[in-house]
């Protein structure tokens, strides 16, 4: 499942990210939030118009607004 796909709340780990989707300025942004693989994160709330973006994804402690294409770039696995 995608990061995307997951329920809001629910914890996951991430397993693999397609860096191939991303623009390389964005990958290197998210792995400096910490969203690389390994990182364990729940999606907090998402964006009520349309495409639903952004979205909000906890990272340990740390909220950060992500894309819906990023999200959809990174495979989790739920805890």
């Amino acid at each position: 499942m995608t990061l995307e796909e997951l329920p809001i709340g629910k914890r996951a780990r991430i397993t693999a990210i397609d860096w191939s989707l991303l623009a390389p300025d964005e990958g290197q942004r998210l792995r400096a939030l910490g969203l690389d693989e390994g990182a364990r994160v729940a999606v907090a709330h998402r964006g009520v118009f349309s495409g639903r973006d952004p979205l909000a994804v906890m990272v340990g402690r740390m909220s950060v607004a992500i894309r819906r294409i990023h999200a959809q770039a990174m495979q989790v696995e739920a805890l």
